[in-house]
C-alpha cells in the first residue's frame, strides 16, 4: 500500500507494566481503538509514544503489534528518535525489514548540536541506507531546524516525504508552507493549534492530541476539509481546553489517563514519568467529557472496515 502520509495520524501511546515491560495487549487494543476513530495513520515510537525510551528491539515489537492489528488499512509510521547517524540508520533497516511505510526522525538531540552541514549529512546518510519515506521531527528546540534548512533538505534529499512541525510556532509553519516544494508535506505538531494549522494548509498532524481524541481530530480535519469554518473553530475551543488540561512535563501520561477513560487502557508511563495525580485526572476527566461531544461520528470507511474486521 502507498497511501499518502496525510491527515490524522494518531502517534501511539506504548502502555507499560508496573514492571515497565511493554504490555501487548494494550498496545494491540490502542491500534484497534484509534482505527475505529477513522484515523489516516498510526505513528509508533514518537514522543507520545514514549519513543526515546525503547530499546531497538522493543521498538521492532511494539511497530509489529500495530500492523498486525491495522493490516493494510492505514499506513504504519515508526518514530525514531537516536543521537548518532548510526543509530538512525540500524533502525531504519529494523523498520524497512519490516515494512513500516514511513519514518519520523528527530535531528539528534542530546546537547549538541551539529551544523547544517553536519544535520545535512546525517539525514543523507540515512535516506540512503533506506527508501522509506522520511518525515523529519523538527522539536528539539537547541536543535530547531530553520525554515530554509528544511526546504534545503527537502529539495536535495528525494527520501525525505515532509516534516512534522512542532514548538507552536505558528509563523514558521507558515513559512515553511510558503516555500515548501512540490510534492512534499508539513504535519502540524502545534496541538493548541491544529485548526489554524490546518486552515493554512498543513497536510495533517501528528500530535498528542490525535493520540488522546482521535475522533474529534477527525471531525476538525473534515471541518476543515469541506470548508465550515464555524464548525471547526467551535471543536478548536474545546480541544484547546482540553489540551490545556493534558500539556506538560507528563504529557504521555495524561493521554494514556485519558484513553483509558474511554476504554482503551493506556498503561502506564515509563518511570520515571509519573501518572497524573488525582486533580490532573479529575481536570481530565471533565475536559473529555466536553470535548468528545464534537467526536466525528465513525461512519467512514476506514471505520467501518476496522469495525467489521
Amino acid at each position: 500500500m502507498n497511501a499518502p502520509l496525510t491527515g490524522i495520524i494518531p502517534p501511539l501511546v506504548t502502555p507499560f507494566t508496573a514492571d515497565g515491560a511493554i504490555d501487548e495487549a494494550a498496545c494491540r487494543a490502542q491500534a484497534r481503538f484509534v482505527l475505529s476513530k477513522g484515523v489516516h495513520g498510526v505513528c509508533v515510537g514518537g514522543s507520545t509514544g514514549e519513543g526515546h525510551t525503547l530499546t531497538r528491539e522493543e521498538l521492532r515489537r511494539a511497530v509489529t503489534l500495530a500492523q498486525e492489528e491495522v493490516g493494510d488499512k492505514i499506513p504504519v509510521i515508526a518514530g525514531i528518535i537516536v543521537n548518532s547517524t548510526r543509530q538512525a540508520v540500524l533502525a531504519a533497516q529494523d523498520m524497512r525489514a519490516i515494512g513500516v511505510k514511513g519514518l519520523q526522525i528527530t535531528p539528534v538531540h542530546y546537547l549538541f548540536k551539529p551544523d547544517d552541514a553536519a544535520t545535512i549529512a546525517h539525514f543523507r546518510t540515512i535516506t540512503n541506507e533506506t527508501d522509506i519515506p522520511v518525515i523529519i521531527y523538527n522539536v528539539i528546540p537547541w536543535n530547531y531546524l530553520r525554515p530554509e534548512l528544511l526546504v534545503q533538505l527537502m529539495t536535495e534529499l528525494p527520501g525525505i516525504h515532509g516534516v512534522k512541525q512542532s514548538q507552536g510556532d505558528l509563523k514558521l509553519m507558515a513559512d515553511l508552507l510558503l516555500s515548501i516544494p512540490q510534492g512534499k508535506v508539513v504535519l502540524s505538531a502545534v496541538d493548541a493549534l491544529l485548526y489554524p494549522s490546518f486552515a493554512l494548509g498543513a497536510h495533517g498532524t501528528i500530535a498528542a492530541n490525535p493520540a488522546a481524541i482521535p475522533g474529534v481530530c477527525v471531525a476538525l480535519w473534515q471541518a476543515v476539509q469541506r470548508g465550515d469554518h464555524a464548525k471547526a473553530l467551535e471543536i478548536h475551543q474545546a480541544m484547546l481546553r482540553f489540551w490545556n488540561v493534558i500539556a506538560g512535563d507528563n504529557l504521555p501520561a495524561c493521554v494514556k489517563h485519558a484513553l483509558t477513560l474511554q476504554g482503551a487502557p493506556g498503561g502506564l508511563p515509563r518511570a520515571p514519568m509519573p501518572a497524573p495525580d488525582a486533580a490532573r485526572q479529575a481536570a481530565i476527566a471533565r475536559e473529555l467529557r466536553a470535548v468528545l461531544a464534537h467526536e466525528a461520528s465513525a461512519t467512514s470507511p476506514l471505520a467501518t472496515k476496522a469495525q467489521a474486521a
